[in-house]
């Protein structure tokens, strides 16, 4: 069982030993570029920094930063076609992110949804599990390979298949809010929330069957904000941060 923090003894050993990290294609955009390097490296000295503790990471990514198949969709394209298109975007976020986790000595796997076979290997779940048993990061894209599907659901699909202990929805926000904080100065943020309150509430972090999925198979999600540093550690240890979603 792993240790409980006290006041003069903070938790140093991970409480999570398995765990999937959504990451939406925008954290990887900078201010001028689709992707940038420097924000794809940062994020990537965090998850080589939770691989070190011995917890094994897998992530899955959106590709947000170039391409949203739903906001095409809506503009008059087809839906199938633009979720495709965003199917190959994620593939893109997927080597970029591979690239900054090798430079920090974090040996990765990207596995495909779609067949991809130059670049990518095709998604096995006990593939995947031999992986992360043997030390890697394994990198998901493609979400779930089928359109009308985000990426949350793909993180969810995957937290379930692999096993994980928890999913953690990284945003640019510290957690779930009943309205939008950054509209809405009086927002009220929880601290925790069932996943009866995300569905009924219809609490947009996550898209519902995504809340489902893991309401189903007993995922709990912590929505927390990727850009203030530390914070994937401090979750990682059990740290009270961001929003707890459980039953």
């Amino acid at each position: 069982m792993p240790t409980k923090p006290t006041p003069d003894k903070p938790q140093t050993r991970p409480v999570y030993r398995r765990i999937i990290l959504k990451l939406s294609g925008e954290v990887l955009k900078g201010a001028d570029d689709v992707i940038d390097p420097s924000v794809a490296n940062r994020i990537a000295s965090e998850v080589a920094e939770i691989h070190n503790l011995g917890v094994k990471v897998a992530v899955v990514i959106g590709g947000g930063n170039i391409w949203r198949g739903i906001t095409s969709a809506n503009k008059g394209m087809d839906r199938s076609t633009a979720d495709y298109m965003g199917m190959l975007a994620t593939i893109i976020n997927g080597l970029a992110l591979q690239q900054a986790l090798e430079k920090v000595g974090v040996d990765t796997r990207v596995q495909t949804a779609i067949e991809v076979k130059n670049v990518a290997e095709p998604f096995i779940r006990r593939r995947a599990m031999r992986h992360l048993d043997k030390g890697r990061v394994v990198i998901f894209v493609a979400g779930t390979g089928n359109p009308f599907f985000s990426t949350d659901t793909a993180a969810a699909l995957r937290a379930s298949e692999m096993g994980a202990e928890i999913l953690l929805k990284a945003t640019k926000v510290d957690g779930i809010y009943d309205s939008d904080p950054r509209k809405n100065p009086d927002a009220k943020r929880y601290a925790q929330v069932s996943y009866g309150e995300a569905l009924e509430k219809r609490l947009q972090v996550m898209d519902s069957t995504a809340f489902a999925l893991c309401m189903d198979n007993h995922v709990p999600i912590v929505v927390f904000d990727m850009f203030k540093e530390g914070n994937l550690k401090g979750v990682v240890l059990g740290e009270k941060i961001g929003t707890l979603v459980t039953a």
